[in-house]
């Protein structure tokens, strides 16, 4: 099985961290961030790309899709950190050859004071390149 999932994810929070420092990223998806602005990186599928598998049945290619979460708990401005958060995940994925396949606002209805923006971004990799599907 190819696993991509912390080269990814160090790509993206290295570059979040970079452009602000005080922002709390995890591999995982947070229910209720203590810390904010919040963004979460998750590899939310892995699949072999069977079209590309040879006689070893080795797995040669490897489909992957990330859900970028953004939160922010601003008095004003939420929705803008929100999106200038999902937009720097978003360059640095696109670098990778990332395609963007949904951004969403995401309700948060335990505590409105909270603004949330999903993104998912999706490739292929073979463990060395990733390539747009």
């Amino acid at each position: 099985m190819i696993d991509c999932e912390n080269e990814v994810f160090t790509r993206v929070a290295d570059g979040l961290r970079d452009a602000f420092p005080d922002v709390n990223v995890t591999s995982e998806y947070v229910r209720a961030p203590t810390r904010f602005p919040h963004v979460s990186v998750v590899m939310a599928d892995s699949y072999s790309v069977t079209e590309k598998e040879d006689s070893t049945f080795q797995e040669n290619l490897t489909g992957v899709l990330f859900e970028v979460n953004a939160y922010s708990n601003k008095a004003s401005g939420r929705k803008a950190e929100c999106k200038h958060l999902i937009n720097l995940a978003g360059d640095i994925l696109t670098r990778m050859n990332f395609r963007r396949i949904a951004q969403t606002p995401v309700p948060n209805l335990e505590d409105g004071s909270i603004y949330r923006i999903t993104a998912r971004f999706r490739a292929a990799t073979d463990g060395k390149y990733f390539y747009r599907r």
